[in-house]
């Protein structure tokens, strides 16, 4: 989507916050969907957060698709922490309906607070009856004390550690239809953005209306997994923040063998042995201490030339999910759907990787 995730415009803000109106209409937009796919069969998403939300170029808010699950073992693990997991999951492993209304809740904590907040501090704070600490400072006047306190009331309800004592998504629509304010106002008018023509249709040259596109890129668009192998060795690990990189105080044994099992890993990728590339990689990033887009990426690749699409996906979104203005991680999204039969979704990751690679140009 050309207008970027709900992440960044409530947590990454650089002009101004979200005003009230279109955090209530997020909300409602959110909820509106997830009745929608449960009424067509998919009541089940996984791993629902602010980086999933994404709006479009009417700055209304849409849900990604890539979190819709056929059945309930289709989710691997969650890519927030686990103080954000809904508790049967943590038990089971299993995503239920009544998961996806919990995921929901911090979502409403999101649109709240501007902050990411764990939900049993939320709830402390909700029960020791300080639920106005959680609304954000940002908003100071201009929000409404009723409809703050039927947010919280919706997300309390939403965050419930019992699933049968959670609200259905209709009775979420419900509540948050009637909290809707300026209707008249256009989406993109409250968000402060322009508002954009609709995307040009990327063709299976891999090529847009607007001009050429780069060598990564059309790999992708040519779903040539040689070259985009090629590719990912010579840009090593450039794309990767410099929070990385550690100092000699922080060096421990951990470290140094996590930094062992991706030096191996990046041995077996440049040399083509994916399957221990996969197991390697695996063994970092399990290691929890450092985080990083191109090991994702990397693995994601992997994933595919072992044509596991599925795996491959789920790595490609995790790379967005640390980076989320990565081209990279888009276009390897692409020729995972691309391999799932996926079409439609794949040309609309090839067309956003292009945005944010234009972006990243013009800003160069």
């Amino acid at each position: 989507m050309p207008n970027e995730t709900l992440a960044r415009h409530l947590f990454h803000f650089e002009d101004r916050p979200m005003e009230w109106a279109m955090r209530l209409r997020v909300a409602y937009y959110l909820a509106q969907a997830l009745e929608h796919c449960s009424n067509n069969g998919r009541p089940l998403y996984h791993d629902l957060n602010a980086y999933r939300v994404l709006f479009d170029q009417d700055g209304n808010p849409r849900l990604s698709c890539f979190g819709l699950m056929k059945n309930s073992r289709d989710g691997k693990s969650y890519s927030t922490n686990l103080a954000y997991t809904p508790p049967e999951y943590q038990r089971t492993g299993r995503v239920i309906h009544e998961s996806v209304i919990f995921s929901f809740g911090t979502i409403l904590l999101d649109l709240l607070s501007g902050k990411h907040i764990p939900p049993t501090h939320a709830l402390d704070l909700i029960k020791g009856k300080n639920a106005s600490s959680l609304i954000d400072s940002h908003l100071k006047e201009h929000y409404s004390s009723e409809d703050g306190t039927e947010v919280v009331r919706l997300a309390s309800r939403c965050l419930q550690f019992e699933p049968p004592e959670r609200p259905n998504v209709r009775a979420l629509v419900q509540s948050l239809a009637a909290l809707q304010r300026k209707n008249d106002v256009p989406s993109h008018v409250m968000l402060g953005i322009s508002q954009q023509p609709p995307l040009e249709t990327v063709t299976n040259s891999g090529r847009s209306g607007s001009g050429s596109c780069s060598g990564f890129q059309e790999a992708c668009s040519r779903m040539d997994l040689t070259a985009i192998h090629e590719i990912l060795v010579k840009t090593h690990y450039r794309d990767d923040s410099s929070e990385n990189e550690l100092s000699f105080q922080m060096w421990t044994k951990q470290m140094q063998d996590m930094l062992n099992a991706r030096k191996k890993g990046d041995l077996a990728f440049r040399e083509k042995d994916f399957a221990l590339a996969i197991e390697r990689y695996s063994e970092f990033i399990l290691g929890g201490v450092m985080v990083s887009p191109t090991v994702f990426a990397r693995r994601s690749l992997a994933h595919l030339m072992s044509d596991q699409p599925d795996a491959a996906l789920r790595d490609a979104m995790q790379a967005q999910y640390i980076n989320p203005e990565w081209p990279t991680a888009f276009y390897l999204q692409s020729v995972a759907l691309r391999m799932l039969n996926m079409e439609k979704e794949a040309t609309d990751m090839m067309e956003e990787g292009a945005i944010l690679e234009a972006k990243k140009t013009s800003r160069s």
